[in-house]
């Protein structure tokens, strides 16, 4: 089977390897139909590391997963794959916080394998079972929708509220849609791309202005500490302000007089908890469009290209299909 490794920052590499085999009765042969590019896959592509965690093996990235599975009682199945496997023993998990699991195996994080192949093998719990109306496209792009529900529940969110949102990636305009369908009366964007402002727009966002603190909440969504400023100055004081992106170099900073003075409660989301359920149900009624944020799609064979393409956030999601 295809299979792309990343070496090190900007060297990834096609292999040819054998398919791998399902551990036991627990997990199942699944081949990948759709893998969406993130935001984190980006910085393990430029930097060669995210956050504390850097390249020590050929790594295959890729966590926005959809594929069908082969073989066993779930032949023929398709499937969203939950790239997070807990161990559901340590003291978050028993708490129920998955996503703040101690022992936590990721795909495309660290020694744990990623999507950027033809086939993978995965534990069957893990394994999302998709409706007819939720395409494999859609099926991959169901965990950022995931990261955008577990950011909005931090959030508090009351209904009637206003929130703002900066930094109007993918994750940034699924929040403007949760956020609307949660009963906010209005959504404030911020973001320097015109495409991407464009795409908030029609999400029915309105353009912030930076120097009115508007937002009963606000989702940081970009990472950048001109992001973060811009965050807390359209904050209200008192508000709750969701730091959601991924800071290059595993650093950030702000002005703490902003923060301080108006009592600002901030708050970091880490991935998220079991809501793969909830985001399949919203996109399997028409609750979330998904089908606009695909705007690039590749096959593995010019993985490079798509990863660049990301990179260089000429649209919006980019997708790859391992057997095109």
């Amino acid at each position: 089977m295809l299979v792309s490794r990343l070496h090190a920052a900007g060297d990834v590499r096609l292999h040819d390897e054998d398919r791998p085999v399902p551990d036991g009765a627990d997990e199942r042969l699944v081949e990948v139909t759709a893998v969406g590019v993130c935001g984190s896959d980006l910085h393990w592509f430029t930097e060669g590391a995210i956050g504390d965690a850097a390249v020590a093996r050929p790594l295959v990235l890729g966590h926005e997963m959809a594929g069908i599975i082969r073989g066993g009682p779930d032949d023929g199945v398709r499937v969203a794959i939950d790239p997070a496997i807990p161990c559901e023993r340590c003291e978050p998990c028993r708490e129920g916080d998955v996503n703040l699991c101690l022992n936590i195996v990721f795909a495309g994080h660290g020694a744990c394998d990623g999507g950027l192949r033809q086939f993978m093998a995965w534990p069957a719990h893990r394994l999302h079972r998709l409706p007819d109306t939720v395409s494999d496209d859609e099926g991959a792009l169901l965990e950022p929708l995931g990261v955008a529900l577990h950011a909005l529940d931090l959030s508090h969110l009351r209904m009637a509220s206003t929130v703002a949102v900066v930094g109007c990636g993918p994750i940034g305009l699924l929040l403007i849609q949760l956020a609307r369908r949660h009963g906010a009366t209005r959504v404030v964007a911020a973001e320097p791309l015109p495409h991407r402002m464009a795409a908030a727009e029609r999400f029915g966002a309105e353009r912030a202005d930076p120097s009115e603190a508007t937002a009963d909440v606000v989702f940081e969504v970009s990472g950048s500490e001109e992001a973060v400023d811009t965050a807390l100055r359209l904050a209200k004081p008192g508000a709750r302000v969701i730091l959601v992106g991924i800071p290059d170099g595993d650093r950030t900073s702000f002005s703490a007089a902003v923060a301080r003075r108006k009592g600002l409660s901030l708050v970091l989301a880490r991935r998220m908890g079991e809501v793969y359920p909830r985001a399949i149900a919203l996109t399997a009624q028409g609750l979330v469009d998904l089908k606009p944020l695909a705007t690039d799609v590749f096959p593995l064979k010019d993985v490079n290209a798509a990863l660049t393409t990301a990179a260089d956030r000429t649209g919006l999601k980019v997708l790859i299909h391992p057997h095109d």
